[in-house]
């Protein structure tokens, strides 16, 4: 159950997102959890290969230019499923992220978009344990947890 303030919160950060600017949303509830893994060329070629396995695409994944890190946008109740994962981290409800604006689809100094939003698609926990496999992007998440989650906060 999604509480009223919960709820308030959520409509402000996508009311932020529509507004051209970052927003700070919180993880689980009925939007979506996160699985972080490394960008890079694998990390990409991870994309792609998700891009390729999805019947419409990879679904929304943001990158950062300050940080070697995407965030896999994928259904929400994911992180209760995750089994562990040599390169990918999945975090849900309590954590936060920042949601760069959905006009943001270049780097430029911070959060974009590499795969945008579109509609309700989101990325297959399948497919993407399948490419992150294949592809092994590192370094892995799993040490800078802390460092990953603190910086989504800021």
């Amino acid at each position: 159950m999604m509480y009223a303030d919960d709820l308030a919160s959520r409509v402000r950060a996508l009311r932020d997102i529509d507004a051209n600017t970052d927003a700070l949303v919180p993880l689980g509830g009925r939007l979506f959890d996160v699985v972080i893994s490394a960008a890079g060329q694998r990390g990409h070629a991870a994309v792609a290969a998700v891009d390729a396995a999805q019947t419409y695409g990879c679904g929304p994944v943001i990158a950062d230019v300050r940080r070697p890190w995407l965030y896999w946008l994928v259904p929400p109740g994911t992180t209760a499923r995750w089994e562990h994962h040599p390169y990918g981290v999945c975090v849900g409800a309590p954590a936060e992220i920042v949601v760069p604006a959905l006009t943001q689809r270049r780097p430029c100094g911070g959060a974009y978009w590499l795969r945008p939003c579109r509609g309700r698609l989101l990325v297959s926990p399948g497919a993407l344990r399948r490419a992150l496999y294949a592809h092994q992007p590192r370094p892995t998440p799993h040490r800078s947890m802390r460092e990953v989650l603190g910086a989504a906060r800021h």
